[in-house]
């Protein structure tokens, strides 16, 4: 879903200025707190060797059983890999690592950027007060493989770290069900985001590679803002 990452040089998205695109707008997000998760890689718990993270280079995600992951590169292979999708329980949760500044967070405007990008793409919009601070709910018209005019939803949730910012984007019935939600947010607050010290702009993707893990079968495309073709499965949970 990368109709929504800002890559090294990208010009600032304008705002929306129609009120009619958000209902309900929640206030400014809350930074990560100490003692709750995710985590930066100087905080994080360490959890038993049995069940633990899964490094993926600039995120560590806790392994779960059951859980595939598939990296996105859209440009190819041998290209830059963008995010990680994590598909349990037919849904799945979509991470990206970004730069951020030392001492000012970027969600705040991530999310109006996010905002006016879905007004673009005629989107229903609401944004929710959430663990974590704001939190988009969007209902995105999709034209389906036979032809119909159809939705899918796409929930939006950010967290501003120390010199990061991590957002988690959940689609599939973990959108709107809280229940269904329950595992990925729980991975989600359990993921460490690993800044390295190379100096980077605001917005630039923390650099992400493949787990030295065996291939995986492929995972079932869900439904998205785009059609989900990014990079195989290449490792799932046992």
């Amino acid at each position: 879903m990368g109709l929504f990452s800002r890559r090294r040089d990208d010009g600032p998205s304008t705002p929306s200025t129609d009120p009619s695109s958000v209902s309900d707008r929640a206030e400014s997000t809350t930074p990560v707190a100490s003692g709750t998760g995710p985590w930066d890689v100087t905080d994080a718990p360490e959890r038993p060797e049995s069940v633990g993270r899964i490094d993926l280079g600039s995120l560590r995600v806790p392994a779960v059983d059951g859980m595939q992951i598939r990296l996105e590169n859209p440009g190819g292979p041998g290209r830059e890999i963008s995010a990680a999708v994590l598909v349990l329980a037919g849904s799945t949760l979509e991470l990206r690592a970004f730069a951020a500044p030392r001492t000012a967070g970027i969600w705040d405007e991530l999310r109006e950027d996010i905002i006016a990008e879905l007004g673009r793409a005629k989107a229903r919009v609401r944004v929710d007060d959430g663990e974590y601070g704001s939190e988009i709910l969007a209902h995105v018209p999709v034209r389906t493989p036979d032809g119909r005019d159809d939705t899918v939803a796409a929930r939006f949730i950010g967290v501003d770290g120390p010199r990061w910012f991590l957002r988690g984007v959940l689609q599939g019935p973990a959108a709107t069900d809280g229940a269904a939600a329950r595992a990925l947010r729980e991975v989600f607050a359990d993921t460490v985001v690993v800044r390295d010290g190379a100096a980077r702009p605001p917005r630039e993707i923390l650099p992400l590679h493949a787990p030295g893990t065996g291939t995986a079968p492929t995972a079932e495309d869900l439904p998205g803002l785009e059609p989900l073709e990014p990079g195989p499965t290449i490792a799932e949970v046992r």
